[in-house]
């Protein structure tokens, strides 16, 4: 085991305890760090899976919050697009750090929009909805870019906090949402051969040190208020932007 690997297995750990809060953020604020680390032939494939068991691991205890209709439409948009995003990811390698600018300028917009919406009004404050075409507009989007780097989270998230007001709801679907995104995902990349033994191995150290980091996640998530936890939500959309300007 390589010092690059062990800095692999502490990102794990620290991203993927946000993930057990929030539902969603652990693969992209993992990804950029593990580019670094490992490189996307093992970064991509794994943190896959990750995302996938991150999401079995959600899933027993609060499959009573899954709205159901919210998450298949959403999977509806996204699966198409996703597919999509396999096969752009293959043609358009050479020119990735283009579309990770633009995504980053979209999620900062929007996280921005959001924090303004969070403390610039009272209490009171009726929610707008999105228009249908944005909506609809970000869930092809997040399809797509989760079909080529595994991080559409932080479009999807922009989705379901506009369909879902209660914390529980939000973070139980979102997380469903994995266990069939990053399951197709895991489908395909055994087809395009990305997996091996030396990955299968690093798989099988980064579960317990996921598990762990969702454990935690999962005690502090109860003990966060509503405001707290969209605050926090907010936040690391606004990280998740930042790091997509450092990806390689």
């Amino acid at each position: 085991m390589t010092l690059n690997h062990i800095g692999f297995y502490v990102t794990v750990l620290v991203t993927h305890i946000i993930q057990g809060i929030t539902g969603f953020a652990g693969t992209l604020l993992a990804m950029p760090a593990s580019l670094y680390l490992v490189g996307s032939a093992t970064a991509v494939p794994v943190l896959n899976c990750l995302g996938l068991a991150s999401g079995i691991y959600v899933y027993p205890k609060n499959r009573q919050f899954v709205k159901w209709k919210t998450l298949l439409i959403a999977l509806a948009v996204m699966i198409p697009s996703m597919i999509g995003g396999v096969f752009l990811r293959q043609l358009l390698s050479s020119r990735e750090r283009i579309l990770y600018y633009i995504l980053g300028a979209i999620i900062l917009a929007l996280s921005i929009k959001g924090f303004y919406d969070v403390f610039s009004a009272g209490k009171e404050k009726e929610k707008r909805p999105l228009p249908g075409v944005i909506k609809w507009s970000v869930l092809v989007l997040a399809g797509l870019v989760h079909g080529m780097f595994v991080c559409g989270g932080p479009l999807l998230i922009i989705y379901m906090a506009d369909c879902l007001d209660r914390k529980e709801e939000f973070r139980a679907t979102l997380s469903t949402s994995w266990i069939f995104l990053n399951g197709i995902l895991l489908v395909v990349h055994l087809i395009e051969g990305l997996w091996s033994i030396e990955l299968l191995k690093i798989l099988l150290i980064s579960l317990p040190v996921l598990f762990l980091a969702m454990f935690i996640g999962s005690i502090l998530y109860r003990k966060m208020s509503q405001k707290l936890f969209t605050i926090i939500s907010y936040f690391l959309l606004v990280i998740s932007a930042v790091s997509l300007f450092f990806k390689t």
